[in-house]
């Protein structure tokens, strides 16, 4: 758990990766992706709660955690004045290595991280997809055992994206856990054998892609159920009766039915028709107004309500 001034930035949430797989948490901004992998790589002190990575605890050892990981944030922290070669090479020699080992490592995570034709090139001269691939090669210099990497992509143009997909693909080939978060579906959807999908602050879902894809469905069927029963109702009321007018309970149903002014305008078409109280004295039309009513009504909903229940199924699937 973690609050920042009045704001809950996570409320209890609940992760666990399995050896040699990718967890992608979901989420859109604000949701507490980030303050999530600041405190599993020791960078933040939760308020309350624990966690471990790679068996050992945040709190009690963070020095160890450190040891344990590789994180790659949202910004790429790179020594733009230094070659792409030079900067995985100060950090191999952070990290306690010698200069043999040091030049080894640098030359490898090059190579994955498609980086050969610019290894000698400084930082300052590399597209943001390029930086982007030789900031997650600095994550990788030790070889960690877990790799937390805080929305890759964002800001990359497609190429870019799929160049660090492919890097993050034989990354986990290799046997990494990875903690991959991102705003992106695809992107989870794509790399992540589990997805834990967090809003403001706490996990709402969770599952594989495909579970979550029927979850998914099983509402939209739902949806479109409930829209069936919605739309006679209120176009059978808006048809004949101003929204205004209509009970409260109507009254909230029709305004947020987006085809209510379809109806509405329906029955300002025939206006100068329909009488001012229905159903009118004498019948409208001859005897049979309520017949008349509930056959106008009937066309209105054949025709809006089979678009309407299309459009909902496609905003669904965004």
């Amino acid at each position: 758990m973690k609050t920042f001034g009045s704001t809950r930035a996570l409320d209890g949430i609940d992760l666990q990766i399995p050896q040699g797989t990718v967890l992608g948490l979901l989420g859109p901004n604000g949701a507490g992706k980030t303050t999530a992998v600041r405190i599993l790589s020791t960078l933040l002190r939760p308020d309350a709660g624990r966690a471990q990575v790679a068996g050992v605890d945040v709190l009690t050892d963070p020095h160890g955690v450190r040891g344990k990981i590789g994180l790659a944030g949202q910004y790429a922290a790179v020594d733009a004045n230094l070659t792409g070669f030079e900067n995985l090479y100060m950090i191999g020699r952070l990290y306690g290595m010698s200069r043999r080992q040091a030049r080894s490592r640098a030359r490898v995570l090059i190579t994955r991280c498609r980086l050969d034709e610019a290894a000698e090139r400084t930082a300052k001269t590399y597209s943001g997809g390029m930086r982007r691939r030789l900031d997650l090669a600095g994550a990788l210099v030790a070889n960690p055992e877990v790799v937390m990497l805080d929305e890759p992509t964002t800001g990359l143009d497609p190429r870019g994206r799929l160049d660090t997909w492919e890097v993050i693909a034989e990354l986990v080939a290799d046997g990494a856990d990875v903690l991959l978060t991102t705003q992106y579906l695809e992107e989870a959807d794509h790399l992540a054998d589990t997805i834990a999908v967090i809003d403001r602050g706490r996990v709402i879902a969770r599952g594989t892609s495909n579970e979550l894809k029927a979850q998914c469905h099983t509402v939209e069927v739902a949806q479109s159920a409930g829209l069936i029963w919605l739309f006679p109702l209120t176009f059978v009321s808006s048809a004949f009766v101003p929204t205004g007018n209509m009970p409260a309970v109507l009254k909230v149903a029709a305004e947020w039915n987006p085809v209510t002014a379809a109806a509405d305008a329906s029955r300002e078409l025939f206006a100068n028709t329909v009488p001012a109280t229905f159903p009118p004295p004498g019948g409208w039309p001859g005897e049979h107004s309520v017949l008349y009513a509930v056959l106008s009504s009937v066309a209105i909903i054949a025709v809006f309500a089979p678009l309407t229940v299309v459009r909902y199924r496609r905003v669904a699937r965004r």
